[in-house]
């Protein structure tokens, strides 16, 4: 049996399923980790239904949310809307994405991809940076598999803050965090291993 192709119409199908499949709450990372950053332009890069592109415009943030699923861009413009923020909404894909304004921060959360269209994306949320701005990626961890709770059971999916790094080799780095982190899981026995990589683009 084949595995299941995670595209635009997939997800469309998923998010269709649920009224919020991720939460309304950001991201625990990306709460802690943008939580001494100046506001300033953001994008979250394969957004989903954008909960943390609209946590961050609470906070101040000009943020632009992208994702290739129509379906969770509007159910994130109605989660905006409901919190009274706004957030430039965009359909399309993280592979593929450009902006003529540099942003101060991008985020790459939960992308779980091969290792080549990862590197893409990665590189793609790197070239989107202003001078001094950073680059955050949390995703489920290569150990969260045998180790961990929940997340994609695919290891050709799953990677390591040292796999972000090496996808930047050759770029102009400051890696500011580079590791693996427990995050909690209600009701699992063991909490999720994420990989949790920070990077500031020299000024």
């Amino acid at each position: 049996m084949s595995e299941p192709r995670f595209d635009a119409a997939y997800w469309d199908a998923r998010y269709r399923e649920h009224d919020s499949v991720w939460g309304l709450a950001p991201n625990r990372w990306v709460e802690r980790e943008t939580a001494g950053l100046p506001p300033g332009r953001v994008t979250d890069l394969a957004c989903g239904e954008g909960r943390n592109a609209v946590w961050l415009a609470t906070r101040g943030w000009r943020a632009t949310a992208v994702d290739f699923s129509a379906v969770a861009i509007d159910k994130g413009r109605a989660a905006a809307e409901a919190a009274g923020v706004t957030v430039d909404w965009r359909v399309a894909d993280a592979l593929r994405y450009t902006d003529d304004e540099p942003q101060d921060l991008v985020l790459l959360c939960y992308l779980q991809l091969p290792a080549a269209e990862r590197r893409q994306a990665v590189r793609r949320g790197w070239g989107l940076l202003a001078p001094g701005g950073t680059l955050l990626v949390v995703a489920h961890d290569s150990r969260n598999l045998t180790e961990g709770t929940g997340g994609p059971q695919r290891p050709e999916a799953l990677y390591t803050a040292a796999d972000v790094a090496g996808d930047l080799a050759g770029h102009d780095v400051v890696v500011e965090t580079a590791t693996v982190v427990e995050r909690p899981v209600d009701g699992a026995a063991r909490p999720a291993l994420d990989a949790l990589f920070r990077a500031r683009r020299p000024a």
